[in-house]
């Protein structure tokens, strides 16, 4: 399909390219490949939510059949789309077809509205996340000692996360 417009002055670097490519470049992610690399770190916020960048990565992930042995929605996913007030299936399809500047717009009119206060008591609870029975702590234990025994500070499912992943996680004198 060309682009050639009658009377048109130019289209710059976009000029003969077909409408899905230009689409593209404005609005469609791409999904990491999490067969092969890791998605975000739930510490890193966006839109001052935390988990959310992670879960977007999934959410693409599991969309473009590349999620790996990652699960969206998994228990953290469902209490971040919990608080958010959104589908699994609305915020999936939300989050493959639009970037993630995009889908903080999205999220401020799909979503619950949250004051700053909300969000900030939100993260710090779901930083401090950890087993809620004995049988996820066999679990939680079982996998944090396969990858480092030493790390029996790390109690949290999102620093057990981090610790999987490789990323630094700061060791904690005191256990929460």
């Amino acid at each position: 399909m060309s682009m050639e417009i009658p009377g048109s002055t130019g289209m710059g670097d976009l000029k003969g390219k077909i409408p899905d490519d230009v689409a593209g470049q404005f609005r469609r992610p791409g999904a990491k490949n999490l067969k092969s690399q890791y998605p975000r770190s739930s510490k890193e916020p966006l839109g001052g939510y935390l988990h959310l960048a992670r879960m977007i990565d999934k959410a693409r992930a599991r969309e473009a059949g590349v999620n790996g042995d990652y699960i969206y929605p998994c228990p953290l996913d469902k209490a971040c789309l919990s608080f958010l007030d959104v589908s699994e299936q609305d915020f999936s399809y939300a989050a493959k077809s639009r970037t993630d500047e995009l889908i903080l717009e999205w999220l401020a009119v799909h979503g619950r509205p949250r004051s700053k206060k909300q969000i900030e008591l939100w993260n710090r609870q779901m930083l401090a996340r950890g087993p809620d029975d004995d049988a996820k702590w066999a679990y939680f234990r079982k996998t944090r000692d396969a990858i480092d025994p030493s790390r029996d500070d790390i109690v949290t499912w999102i620093d057990l996360l981090d610790l999987e992943e490789g990323r630094e996680v700061a060791r904690r004198t005191v256990t929460p």
